[in-house]
């Protein structure tokens, strides 16, 4: 039987230990109360309140924009409908950049606040010290390498990371860092397929990809993205699962032609 059948809460620990049985860990963004009930009672293992919110739910171009009180206030919604994932929020870009002290504190704020179980940070090496503060005052570390979105202007293009032996190189000893300082679980995000089943085999710590092949520990996906309620975002590793777009533009133009026609309500749906 799997790991994650059995449990009722998924815990860190749990992920360690199903990365040990080579039971692959499942993981999706969620950003309100409704979904993420929805993708909780699915059995979802990790829910990652996405700092994506800040493309999908407010309609900006990159991450970037999103505060600390946004993704507090997406997080609090979301932990009040889940009962079993592990639920890890986004830092958000400027909140533990070059400033350890402030990396710890809002990563306080977002666990007295939301409740959540870890938070998530984008880097290695650069943002090694606020990594170590946050886990040094107790609280749950998942890294994020490979394309980091709010290092956009840096790169200036969303293509693949660490094709070249450098930057490669310079992942493996990031991830190794990350381990060191205790991280849970890493996210690397759109690399070779290769590279990230050679460091899911060089680390104990659970790897969970996207867009980074088969070989690591797990998957995970924006859920609008995987549902089709975004269409204009198609990358290779993206696979849609539903056309959402379609059935929600249907449904609402079958309101508006029953309310225009005076089918709705009918005689039953009024008092």
């Amino acid at each position: 039987m799997s790991v994650h059948k059995e449990i009722r809460k998924v815990t860190t620990h749990v992920l360690l230990e199903m990365k040990l049985r080579g039971e692959k860990i499942s993981m999706l963004t969620a950003y309100d109360f409704s979904m993420a009930r929805l993708v909780d009672e699915a059995r979802m293992d990790v829910i990652l309140v996405g700092d994506s919110a800040s493309n999908v739910m407010a309609g900006n171009e990159t991450t970037l924009p999103i505060t600390l009180d946004q993704m507090i206030y997406h997080g609090k919604s979301v932990v009040k409908g889940v009962k079993r994932a592990l639920v890890v929020v986004d830092m958000p870009f400027g909140t533990y950049q070059g400033n350890s002290k402030e990396a710890v504190q809002s990563a306080i704020r977002i666990m007295k606040e939301t409740h959540a179980d870890a938070v998530k940070l984008e880097g290695g090496k650069e943002i090694i010290e606020s990594v170590n503060r946050i886990i040094s005052a107790g609280i749950p570390v998942m890294g994020h390498l490979g394309l980091m979105p709010q290092s956009i202007h840096k790169y200036g293009t969303y293509v693949v990371r660490a094709k070249e032996d450098e930057e490669a190189k310079k992942l493996i000893s990031d991830a190794k860092l990350l381990e060191e300082a205790g991280c849970f679980a890493i996210v690397l995000e759109k690399i070779p397929a290769s590279l990230g089943e050679k460091v899911s085999s060089e680390l104990k710590t659970p790897i969970i990809g996207i867009g980074a092949g088969g070989g690591v520990d797990g998957q995970v996906l924006v859920i609008h993205d995987m549902l089709g309620i975004t269409q204009e975002f198609s990358p290779r590793f993206l696979r849609r699962y539903h056309n959402l777009a379609a059935e929600i533009k249907g449904a609402v133009g079958a309101y508006i032609e029953d309310v225009k026609s005076k089918d709705f309500p009918n005689d039953k749906e009024q008092y």
